[in-house]
């Protein structure tokens, strides 16, 4: 398994217009993507516009086609209107132990 992390920061009064977008975004990553199985976003609780994703993908050609999916065109266009420029940060990495 390959885990993406994304930390982001929101611009401020755009908080809600952002969460629709990333949960369409989401939504369309489960079906329109079979390597995609994990979607998580958490905000931070000292800061409501500080957000992190955790996706898993089965491997790295499911990252690559998440990453060159429509809908991903689509997220990235709305992230240029919701995301502080420069805050955006990626890790991939891969997933050794889970817990539940």
């Amino acid at each position: 398994m390959i885990a993406l992390t994304v930390s982001l920061h929101v611009v401020p009064g755009r908080r809600d217009d952002f969460l629709k977008a990333i949960e369409e975004n989401a939504e369309r990553s489960f079906s329109d993507e079979p390597g995609c199985r994990y979607f998580d976003v958490v905000c931070d609780l000292d800061d409501d516009h500080h957000f992190v994703f955790h996706e898993l993908y089965d491997d790295e050609a499911a990252v690559e086609a998440h990453r060159t999916a429509p809908h991903f065109k689509v997220w990235r266009e709305a992230a240029a209107k919701y995301v502080v420029p420069g805050s955006q940060v990626n890790t991939l990495s891969r997933r050794l132990f889970h817990h539940s």
